[in-house]
């Protein structure tokens, strides 16, 4: 089977200290895997349906989409304090460090960049807090929206380059592109964020047994008692994994039948 965080693996360090704690995770659950490399090319929805995951993020609203759905194992609870120690993540909207814009209105108008349409961070987290914002007077924000860009490391560059006046973005993995590439990170800035919603979980392949599930689910669960994995979960700006249900990822459909609810059923 194989391993994978390539959700998350936006430098190389930070490709590198997934790579140490899947590792782990598989000696742990004595579950043969083979950790893929943060380069391999394999779209994330291909991968989401291969027969052979193990141990892989998977963004929960994807997850909450298909009929066929991998098996969850456990949710990641980041440290930083603005998660109040929850399973959860937000959405930043960024801008060029340098650019006048001062608050996300005053992006109204211009370019936003999206990854794809299937990425909660990426799209449907913006799509829904942007509802506020619309007006009949108003029912558009912005006269292009660019992309997909398929992954969010190329939102960022578009801002970064000029292409994009805007883009939003996992706030949790900007948090970590600031730890492993603070040169890269320093490039934008954040102008406003979503509320929460839950952490992407890692998952297995439907197919896999129930016994391989719960061994990699109590690996995960009780990495952060583990003293030799302790430093890569700092490195991971992780405080610890929880279990997770199927419930728990009603809220992105809710959001985007919300949208839709309103007319708003594509970001623009």
């Amino acid at each position: 089977m194989i391993a994978s965080a390539r959700m998350y693996s936006w430098a190389p360090s930070l490709a590198a200290a997934w790579h140490r704690l899947l590792e782990w995770v598989a000696a742990r659950a004595s579950v043969p895997m083979t950790v893929m490399d943060a380069s391999d090319p394999t779209p994330l929805d291909e991968l989401w349906a291969r027969p052979d995951l193990g141990c892989a993020f998977m963004c929960g609203y994807p997850w909450a989409l298909v009929s066929d759905k991998p098996r969850l194992l456990a949710a990641p609870i980041p440290s930083p304090a603005r998660y109040g120690g929850r399973p959860a993540y937000v959405t930043d909207f960024i801008v060029k460090a340098d650019a006048t814009h001062r608050t996300l209105a005053d992006t109204f108008g211009g370019r936003i960049a999206y990854s794809t349409e299937h990425s909660h961070s990426g799209y449907n987290a913006p799509r829904f807090h942007l509802l506020r914002y619309r007006t009949p007077e108003r029912p558009t924000l912005y006269r292009e929206v660019i992309g997909p860009f398929v992954r969010q490391r190329p939102c960022l560059d578009a801002v970064v380059e000029g292409h994009a006046d805007v883009a939003a973005i996992d706030g949790y993995g900007f948090e970590l592109l600031a730890r492993h590439a603070p040169d890269v990170a320093a490039g934008v800035r954040v102008v406003e964020s979503t509320i929460a919603a839950p952490s992407p979980p890692l998952v297995a392949s439907p197919g896999v047994d129930a016994a391989t599930c719960e061994r990699l689910t109590a690996a995960l669960v009780h990495a952060h008692e583990a003293p030799e994995i302790r430093a890569t979960l700092d490195d991971l700006l992780l405080s610890r994994f929880v279990p997770v249900a199927p419930g728990d990822f009603q809220v992105f459909l809710d959001r985007q039948h919300a949208a839709e609810a309103a007319g708003y059923p594509k970001l623009a």
